[in-house]
């Protein structure tokens, strides 16, 4: 491409911070970007320009370094991003991408999820490169700001349900903090296959938009007095499947939420651990290893219960046996295609508000999808 590049900008975390909420106010800023130079990039490489970037509950815990894989400080964060190719290598087919094609970034191939050289290039900013591998064609009836919402959620809630749940068209499942990235995936990717879905929040509101994302029914979580802790929720569980319990749980909460489950379940039922949103600080913070504060589950209620309980990493299992995603990506670009499959996006920020569209996220005020506009 002929033309020049006007400089941009981008966020960088310039270390890491004890908590996401002390990076975010102290160790995260906005800088000018020189626009990548084509004489410095590879034939296979791509000048993308940004034109939104998911901000995701993993971009937070990477801050701190404490999410299971770290980038070297100081780096643009912004693990998934969509936008116009700006620049071709001399090795990229034309069919694969061309300048002012419309794109979003595969965020295991490419940003601060990914190994390698492009680890720095994240989607806070103007401008990313990225190799050709990682370049995928945005579906012509989606948005830059699905574009960046679709991957990283839906492949996790399918990992998680399909391939490690084994969840079945009739099946009941029980999503925990179902207003949130993967847990709003999870339930459209639960009604796809045909479940019956019970969605779990805190938030009378936020739960209203996951009901109307297509979950079958909706369980406030939360003391109705607004004090910490969970309430007892298990009888409306087992109301609403006649005393029988779920056959599935997804949680991707942790804490004290989980405790609760495992009276809600019914004998023989799969328990899908996906995170611990409720207690980010389970490792220590500025990257240290270890896990002083982590979670406990009793091992007599799993016994009675008869209950598989499975670690569900998406990206870990998926680095370990890379064959796995094919049947995945498949499946849900094969639903994208249909037309069955749509992210949700409820919070749009403008580059210089990243501070409040972390915070945002930080705080649950998110359903689905958060984004940022370079």
């Amino acid at each position: 491409m002929s033309r020049t590049l006007p400089a941009g900008r981008r966020i960088v975390v310039s270390e890491f911070a004890e908590s996401p909420a002390e990076a975010i106010e102290k160790f995260i800023s906005i800088q000018p970007m020189a626009a990548p130079d084509p004489a410095e990039l590879g034939a296979g490489d791509v000048i993308v320009e940004i034109k939104s970037a998911s901000v995701g509950w993993v971009d937070l815990l990477m801050t701190s370094g404490q999410y299971q894989h770290m980038p070297s400080p100081p780096y643009t964060p912004g693990l998934e991003y969509a936008g116009i190719v700006a620049w071709t290598g001399s090795a990229v087919d034309p069919k694969r991408a061309r300048a002012g094609d419309r794109i979003y970034v595969d965020g295991f191939l490419a940003g601060p999820r990914s190994v390698g050289g492009y680890q720095s290039y994240g989607g806070f900013a103007t401008y990313a490169v990225a190799p050709i591998e990682a370049i995928r064609q945005l579906p012509k009836t989606f948005s830059f700001d699905q574009g960046c919402n679709l991957l990283g959620n839906y492949e996790t809630a399918w990992h998680c349900l399909i391939a490690r749940g084994q969840l079945k068209a009739g099946e009941t499942v029980l999503i925990h903090g179902a207003s949130g990235s993967t847990g709003l995936a999870a339930v459209h990717v639960a009604k796809l296959v045909g479940a019956r879905v019970i969605a779990t929040g805190r938030s009378a509101d936020k739960l209203a938009i996951v009901e109307a994302q297509g979950a079958d029914h909706v369980v406030r979580t939360g003391n109705p007095d607004g004090s910490p802790g969970v309430r007892r929720f298990r009888d409306d569980i087992k109301a609403l499947t006649n005393g029988h319990g779920v056959d599935v749980v997804y949680d991707g909460v942790g804490g004290d939420i989980s405790l609760e489950t495992l009276r809600c379940v019914a004998f023989g039922a799969r328990y899908l651990i996906v995170g611990w949103a409720a207690t980010p600080d389970v490792a220590r913070g500025k990257g240290q290893r270890g896990a002083p504060n982590a979670n406990m589950l009793p091992t007599n209620l799993m016994m009675m219960k008869g209950l598989s309980v499975l670690g569900s990493p998406t990206v870990l299992s998926t680095l370990h046996d890379p064959s796995i995603r094919a049947q995945r990506i498949g499946q849900i670009m094969e639903w994208v295609e249909a037309g069955k499959l749509r992210p949700y996006v409820s919070h749009v920020f403008e580059l210089s508000e990243f501070k409040r569209a972390m915070m945002a996220k930080w705080t649950g005020a998110v359903v689905g999808g958060c984004v940022l506009h370079p």
